[in-house]
């Protein structure tokens, strides 16, 4: 993590006040925007405010509830479109019967009261039909996400998410790391935790296990280092 990148906020003041804005009336005179930081007062929002919030967010801000907190997840650039649509091809040559949905909005941690956006979530083709933003994991063999370049990327994409997503019992979880340009795969969760996780550089051939069970090639994320 990068001097810049620690300094930088998570959203935009103006960001904010349209989320102010838009927010339940109960809500808006907890919501804090501090050292770039959105904030809550009175106490951690529970699951159902949360979803009143998101539900209403801009656009441009996209929440998450990890660890009962609210933390703002940052825009994608382009690089990060580029390795997701580059992942994409690979899940679509290698497994046509499932769906890499970008961006879905899942519920994780124990007992799912945490609700996590995945950058990508691999499950059966129509899994997600019929579902609202948040979708339940029972299915589903992959979650993915891929890093950015903001100063929450450790907690939340190294640390957190790896407990959630195996309390949530989903079967793989892929990270894409940018910031050291390597892929880790974590897999096998049992009691809450991945029993096994393998880390490969950029340009490894990196084999998914059951029940994802694709190979990938990865010469071409080296393409997309910055």
């Amino acid at each position: 993590m990068t001097p810049d990148t620690a300094e930088r906020p998570q959203m935009s003041v103006e960001d904010f006040e349209e989320l102010v804005r838009r927010a339940p009336r109960e809500l808006r005179n907890r919501l804090e925007f501090l050292g770039g930081r959105l904030c809550v007062r009175h106490g951690p929002l529970d699951v159902d405010e949360f979803e009143e919030l998101a539900a209403v967010a801009p656009e441009t801000v996209r929440l998450e509830y990890i660890n009962g907190k609210v933390v703002v997840k940052a825009m994608p650039d382009g690089n990060h479109t580029s390795i997701f649509m580059w992942l994409l091809r690979q899940c679509m040559q290698h497994r046509p019967d499932l769906d890499l949905a970008p961006e879905r909005g899942v519920k994780a941690e124990a007992y799912r009261k945490g609700r996590a956006r995945t950058d990508g979530f691999l499950a059966p083709v129509d899994h997600f039909k019929g579902d609202g933003e948040w979708s339940e994991t029972d299915g589903a063999l992959m979650a993915v996400e891929i890093t950015s370049h903001d100063k929450d990327t450790d907690q939340r994409d190294r640390i957190d998410k790896p407990v959630g997503y195996a309390e949530a019992d989903i079967p793989v979880y892929l990270l894409i790391d940018r910031d050291n340009n390597t892929l880790t795969v974590f897999s096998e969760p049992k009691d809450g935790r991945y029993q096994l996780s393998s880390s490969y550089p950029w340009g490894a051939t990196v084999a998914i296990p059951h029940p994802v069970g694709i190979t990938l090639h990865t010469e071409k994320l080296k393409d997309y280092a910055d």
